[in-house]
């Protein structure tokens, strides 16, 4: 098991303190995070679920938008609409800023705020909610203040979005132990519904959220992401994979699962086993989406 002194460090680089166990202020995590939403686009088929229309001049809050590709991809889509993504972690927002004046997206803007805590805005300023593989850092304890919220943010009519997954499955022995330590290490952490840290539990809760929460015409569709060796998206999601190998490692070796060398073995064996040729990978993205009584 892993010693003091590497149970201190791994604190200090996932960030004591953060419910977001990653370390946000490295570069290899925000190209992961680029890559990922990427990805996740692909997966749900778009920016919003196809049933979901977003009326002219609309105002959607994207909800812990990272470095704000999800926003930045609908601003560019649906340029008579304004949106805004917040997210705890300043260097995040300033890389968003920053891209979308690259990009000349005036109707994309984004600020630093804590979504477990009451957001500055005022009643009914947005149209639409959208939040993203919130799993990663949000305690089931926060859920129902979050859901509270988003309820006092949206409009009469307005619609909360709520995407997530309990991760891939492959083939890969390698690869499943990986995961099955992280949803471990969230269990322990205290960020998981799952009983016994099989995985995360949180697809199943997200309609349920929706209805306790008040919100009408709540529907649900999941899709799939094939990543197998010889599918078009395999790279794509093989290099998030790959980063999340490392970024995650302080984390797991703090929650005491294993030791540096332990996982270093684990990810080279990943790593070989996700480019064989006989390689098989799906992941099955679930979103969710009710609507607040007009």
């Amino acid at each position: 098991m892993a010693s003091p002194d590497e149970h201190d460090a791994a604190k200090t680089e996932a960030g004591a303190g953060s419910t977001y166990h990653i370390d946000t202020e490295q570069a290899a995590e925000l190209a992961r995070l680029m890559q990922q939403n990427r990805l996740a686009i692909e997966a749900m088929g778009g920016v919003f679920p196809e049933e979901l229309a977003l009326s002219e001049g609309g105002r959607v809050l994207d909800l812990a938008c990272g470095p704000g590709g999800w926003v930045l991809e609908a601003a560019f889509l649906y340029p008579q609409a304004d949106f805004i993504g917040v997210d705890i972690s300043p260097s995040m927002i300033e890389y968003a800023r920053a891209q979308a004046q690259a990009r000349r997206l005036d109707n994309a803007g984004f600020m630093v705020m804590d979504v477990m805590k009451p957001m500055s805005f005022p009643d009914a300023s947005f149209d639409v909610i959208n939040g993203r593989l919130l799993s990663s850092f949000m305690l089931p304890a926060a859920w129902p203040e979050l859901l509270k919220e988003c309820w006092r943010l949206l409009k009469p009519g307005g619609v909360l979005c709520l995407t997530d997954t309990e991760g891939p499955l492959t083939n890969s022995e390698a690869t499943e132990r990986f995961f099955a330590l992280s949803f471990q290490a969230l269990k322990r952490a205290g960020q998981s519904f799952s009983p016994d840290g099989r995985h995360i539990g949180i697809t199943p809760q997200l309609a349920p959220f929706l209805r306790q929460s008040g919100f009408e015409q709540v529907r649900l569709r999941a899709s799939a992401l094939d990543w197998s060796s010889e599918a078009p998206a395999h790279y794509g999601f093989f290099k998030d994979v790959m980063i999340l190998l490392e970024v995650s490692r302080p984390f797991l070796v703090h929650m005491g699962l294993a030791t540096r060398e332990e996982l270093e073995r684990l990810a080279q064996q990943a790593l070989a086993e996700m480019q064989a040729g006989d390689f098989r990978g799906l992941v099955v993205a679930v979103v969710a989406w009710g609507r607040k009584p007009a």
